[in-house]
């Protein structure tokens, strides 16, 4: 990676500071999450206001100071922001602090950098903290430019900055190369499952609603599932058997969080791809968190950015363990179909029901019928097979295929279509 971290807590001052030119102000309980989150040790939380940002210091002269006493006091070792620093804003507190100083994006690049685990997610992190580092090279090596001696010969040469921003760029220009390949065997895996016809269903969600523990609990796998932001990056894929409709893909993203860092929507656009590609959206929403309502808006802002604002969504109200008079249930629309699943990802409740609005959804118009088929069209039984829709088979007095088969009407018509035969034969069988 491209930051190494110690291993040790870091004892950390933290700012927020309301302005009255934001318009949507960043959450500070939301702040010292993250920075729990990042293993840092808050040693004080200094709040102020401000009508806009200094444009040296960000914060005031008065409350520079308050900050550098608390970090002479505390013995801080890093000074986090709530908010975005330009590269200047940063380079100014750091020489007034004597400590790093670490804004908003700086501290989620950091928490991704702890969390990533595959190859991809890896990558894409180092990318993101690459592209918001370039900028932040200090000028502080131009004693060290390479100059050669001899009548010609004298100029400044290549300083170190310069030396520091090319091999940046260089890396940046090979991560990227390697994504290509990665979103290309994505594509590949994603093609597959589409030739399988073979629907995918995507989790989404604001940090820490509880998307990996529903996903435990449905596909029953162990994936790392903690109460922290951030405790899953890297997008995992199980396959599930959804009653009375048959197999599905289930994919495991990336939390949301509110003023997601442009960085890192655009880095990790290879795993928000599983969402765009998705056939259903599950929208998990902790409902035990009193400001559920908000946090579900920035999460829709974020799939709006990203193109999967059209992607149908079942939303997921997990967490009503931790309500008094919630019990699980399904609402519906006026039209019927289900819009909002009450469960507990933690106990079990209303997972079956999640289930059964979950197949409702996605055949809302099945097919349920017995097709005879005759021995030359072994293939077309084999792709239904593998399609998981042949409920029963067996053999007529004439010695024909007869199966029995439940899949949704657009499944088959694409898969009779593709063995060359018209879906208006149907009615009169095969």
């Amino acid at each position: 990676m491209f930051f190494d971290r110690p291993d040790g807590g870091e004892t950390a001052v933290l700012v927020h500071i309301d302005l009255e030119s934001e318009q949507e102000q960043e959450d500070p309980q939301e702040f010292e999450e993250l920075v729990l989150s990042a293993g840092a040790v808050p040693a004080i939380y200094i709040k102020g206001s401000r009508k806009s940002p200094d444009a040296g210091h960000f914060v005031g002269a008065g409350k520079l100071e308050e900050i550098e006493a608390a970090v002479r006091e505390h013995q801080a070792e890093v000074v986090i922001f709530n908010h975005s620093l330009s590269p200047s804003q940063e380079r100014n507190l750091e020489k007034r602090l004597s400590c790093r100083v670490l804004d908003r994006t700086g501290l989620i690049l950091d928490i991704f950098a702890q969390r990533a685990r595959s190859y991809e997610g890896r990558l894409q992190v180092e990318l993101a903290q690459l592209e918001h580092t370039i900028t932040r090279l200090k000028r502080g090596w131009t004693h060290l430019d390479r100059q050669k001696g001899g009548i010609g010969l004298r100029g400044a040469g290549e300083t170190q900055l310069e030396m520091d921003q090319r091999m940046i760029r260089q890396r940046i220009k090979g991560i990227n190369a390697a994504l290509v390949k990665v979103r290309s065997q994505r594509d590949q895996g994603r093609r597959a499952r589409k030739r399988a016809d073979i629907p995918t269903l995507s989790l989404v969600g604001y940090t820490n609603a509880g998307k990996s523990s529903l996903f435990n609990a449905l596909c029953g796998e162990q994936t790392y599932a903690a109460d922290q932001l951030f405790a899953t990056l890297d997008s995992t894929l199980r396959r599930i058997d959804l009653p009375n409709f048959g197999p599905a893909i289930l994919a495991d993203t990336v939390g949301f969080i509110s003023h997601l860092p442009h960085k890192l929507v655009a880095a990790f656009r290879a795993t928000l791809e599983e969402t765009v590609q998705a056939s259903l959206l599950l929208h998990v929403i902790d409902v035990a968190n009193e400001n559920h309502e908000t946090l579900t808006e920035h999460v829709e802002e974020v799939l709006a950015e990203i193109g999967a604002d059209e992607v149908p969504t079942l939303r997921v109200c997990n967490k009503i363990d931790m309500l008094d008079d919630r019990q699980p249930a399904i609402e519906r629309d006026q039209s019927g179909r289900p819009v909002r699943v009450w469960v507990s990802a933690r106990t079990g409740a209303g997972l079956d029901l999640l289930l059964s609005a979950i197949s409702e959804l996605l055949g809302h118009d099945v097919v349920e019928r017995s097709l005879r088929l005759r021995p030359e069209q072994g293939r077309l039984r084999a792709r239904l097979y593998a399609r998981g829709a042949v409920r029963q088979e067996r053999l007529d007095d004439e010695g024909l295929l007869c199966l029995d088969i439940r899949l949704p009407r657009h499944d088959l018509d694409r898969i009779l279509v593709d063995e060359g035969i018209s879906p208006g034969k149907l009615s009169a069988g095969l």
